[in-house]
């Protein structure tokens, strides 16, 4: 290409990285590009949270006025910030790999509780501009105060270092990329699992004319087809909803083993309790339609749901359903009593890893007062697992997601494989994990609990049965049987083979938690 380019681009720290990541990729392919810094509303209007601000757009608009004028030849934006529409002669030509889209929570270190589900204390005052932030921040943790944050990623963090806040919540890809120091914060890294991020976060949008035909071809070098394909999904949920930065909507797509995953979280206010769903096909086509359809006004969920656990007043699975009238019975149909009062300290000498498969572990296990004279790591099955080990004052090294006890297994044994691991547990453990590690891996397991089944066990005629563990699935079908109408929830999946067993259709909720757990009633 003969020609020189213009990049039109905001002014801030990160959107001259983003500007200047463009422009190093196209002089890599000898393309000679300068930057020009423009305005926006978004940069103007520092006063105003983000849904007082008019219209959508508010960071792009003045670039793509200057790319119909012709003074720029090309605008990079955070994709994210995009509307769903282009305008009129305009085409997104190129999008980049996607950086990693989780969260970080940056927390004033003598405000971090470890004990506490994110680590910071109780009725914390949390800054951040995003709806979709606040109301998933405060579906785990209602006591939270959240306040407005505006300004460029440095800015907020300088209000944190000046303590106007106690913690506040940032994309962690504009933190990478700036390649900032965080390390006088606490940083809690939350997954794109557990709190959802806004459709297209983490990729850049390259912006066009329509009709510059030898500008498309060239940037074709820098597009990334299978990012591009997912974020297609995310950017559809959100025009259907016809939503812009404003909208508590979150939007996760991603391809794992074949299979296009969907996480989607929505609530039409901010400090109103989200719904959350999961999908997953095999193509894209057809998908944001159908997480749309699942989300529809008048949708009929179920009247009532069995549970076989009991719930506390503040449980995440209580309150989903009880948003939607959903009426919950929820009883535990199996005991769990301890096995051992005292074990011999010398057992911990020598440990590496802890790993824990279930909250029952974790909870006996601390019960014994452990002293360990050296330093270990601590594995864990599941989210109710590590949010059982922060209350006793401990982090996790490693946290197995999903279902599949198999993958987390393999996961596991990558890190643990040759050292010495402790296993906490059942009286008669199932050892999925134990049997994933190599041969020269110590395995000590330590029986603290046991479990008995309720007997004489009452029949339940909710809409859907939700099974937490084998045994209950024992307990209930020792003396009852499935009603035709009654769909069935199994978290796990030694659970679920239990109704393989049993020849009865199930559905496995992504996450073995209660947000897993409400992602699959909602899905039937």
């Amino acid at each position: 290409m003969d020609r020189k380019l213009i990049i039109g681009t905001r002014g801030s720290e990160l959107a001259l990285w983003q500007a200047n990541f463009v422009k190093d990729s196209l002089a890599a392919i000898n393309i000679t590009v300068e930057l020009k810094i423009i305005k926006t509303q978004g940069d103007r209007i520092l006063n105003l949270s983000f849904d007082k601000l008019e219209g959508k757009g508010f960071f792009t608009k003045e670039l793509e006025e200057e790319l119909i004028a012709g003074t720029i030849d090309i605008a990079v934006h955070s994709h994210k910030d995009l509307p769903t529409e282009n305008p009129p002669g305009l085409i997104i030509a190129a999008v980049s790999e996607r950086e990693d889209p989780a969260e970080l929570l940056l927390i004033l270190k003598d405000c971090v509780d470890v004990h506490q589900k994110l680590s910071v204390k109780y009725g914390a005052i949390v800054g951040t501009s995003s709806n979709r932030r606040k109301a998933q921040l405060l579906a785990h943790r209602p006591d939270l105060e959240i306040e407005d944050l505006r300004g460029n990623v440095p800015t907020r963090i300088g209000k944190l270092r000046d303590e106007k806040y106690d913690a506040i919540m940032l994309a962690k890809a504009g933190v990478t990329r700036l390649g900032l120091d965080l390390s006088e914060f606490h940083v809690e890294e939350i997954t794109p699992v557990e709190l959802i991020p806004a459709p297209a976060q983490g990729a850049l949008a390259i912006q066009i004319r329509e009709n510059d035909h030898e500008l498309f071809e060239a940037l074709q070098a820098l597009h990334h087809t299978n990012v591009a394909e997912e974020l297609a999904v995310e950017r559809t949920v959100l025009k259907l909803f016809g939503g812009g930065c404003h909208l508590p909507l979150g939007c996760y797509c991603r391809k794992e083993d074949g299979l296009f995953q969907v996480f989607t979280s929505k609530a039409n206010e901010g400090d109103e309790f989200p719904d959350r769903l999961f999908l997953e096909a095999p193509t894209t086509e057809g998908l944001a339609e159908k997480v749309v359809a699942k989300f529809a006004k008048g949708r009929k969920h179920p009247a009532s749901v069995f549970i076989s656990r009991e719930l506390g007043e503040q449980s995440y699975f209580r309150k989903a359903l009880e948003k939607h009238g959903i009426a919950i019975e929820d009883r535990s149909l199996i005991r769990t009593v301890p096995v051992i009062t005292r074990f011999d300290s010398y057992i911990l000498k020598n440990i590496d890893w802890v790993f824990f498969s279930s909250k029952n572990a974790v909870e006996y296990f601390f019960q014994l007062n452990p002293q360990f004279p050296k330093k270990v790591k601590f594995g864990v099955m599941g989210s109710g697992s590590e949010e059982m080990l922060r209350r006793k004052g401990h982090f996790t090294d490693y946290v197995g997601e999903g279902t599949d006890t198999a993958e987390v297994a393999e996961e596991f044994a990558k890190l643990a494989n040759g050292k010495i691991v402790l296993f906490p547990g059942a009286e008669s453990p199932m050892r999925s994990i134990q049997q994933g590690l190599s041969a020269d891996t110590k395995i000590i397991d330590l029986p603290v609990y046991e479990t008995v089944l309720e007997e004489d066990v009452e029949a339940s005629g909710a809409d859907v049965m939700v099974f937490t563990s084998p045994s209950n699935v024992e307990a209930y079908f020792a003396d009852n049987l499935l009603d035709p109408y009654q769909k069935v929830v199994a978290i796990g999946k030694s659970t679920g083979k239990k109704f393989d067993e049993m020849g009865v259709k199930y559905t496995l909720p992504y996450s073995p938690d209660e947000v897993g757990l409400a992602e699959a009633v909602f899905g039937l």
